[in-house]
């Protein structure tokens, strides 16, 4: 897939991914830790396929990762979990959008150093650096939501329920 392609589609799907959480959502397990999870394996496919990586840049993928995931889990307890109508939601609020510039200020930084100091390029995936901000968020969301006790949000319908055989419950 070309490289501008992917790009594009990993920002707008963050993009959409935030301007729900800045509305304000239900939590429900998959929408929380989903994105996270997709965009962390995305990342992790491109280290592992690229070529000629060496110690040094595991090394900094792997630095890149802690910081990726503490700057998550702080941006994770500057959003508000609430129960709404029983069940729990989350809300972005104007620090966590602080925490949002700055975790990139850090990021930007981080890869320029990296870049620098000889690393390889296709060891700085996008995907992997914002799926683990989402998992550092997540972690702390989930865990702020079970420490007070209101339910998580049930699951919504998934397109996918149709390929993977839970769909339509009616018909068994």
């Amino acid at each position: 897939m070309d490289t501008w392609l992917l790009v594009v589609i990993i920002a707008v799907a963050a993009v959409a991914v935030v301007v729900k959480r800045l509305i304000g959502e239900p939590v429900n397990v998959r929408d929380l830790f989903g994105p996270a999870v997709v965009l962390s394996a995305l990342g992790v496919w491109s280290v592992a396929e690229a070529e000629r990586l060496n110690g040094a840049d595991i090394a900094w993928v792997a630095g890149g990762c802690v910081i990726g995931l503490g700057l998550g889990m702080v941006r994770g307890a500057t959003v508000v979990v609430f129960e709404k109508r029983g069940i729990l939601h989350q809300r972005y609020t104007a620090r966590t959008f602080g925490v949002i510039v700055a975790a990139f200020v850090v990021s930007a930084l981080y890869g320029l150093l990296a870049g620098k100091l000889g690393m390889h390029e296709d060891a700085r995936p996008m995907n992997l650096s914002i799926g683990v901000g989402f998992l550092g968020e997540a972690l702390v969301i989930g865990y702020r939501g079970l420490r007070g006790g209101t339910p998580f949000a049930p699951e919504k319908p998934s397109p996918l329920d149709a390929y993977t055989g839970r769909g339509d419950q009616s018909r068994r």
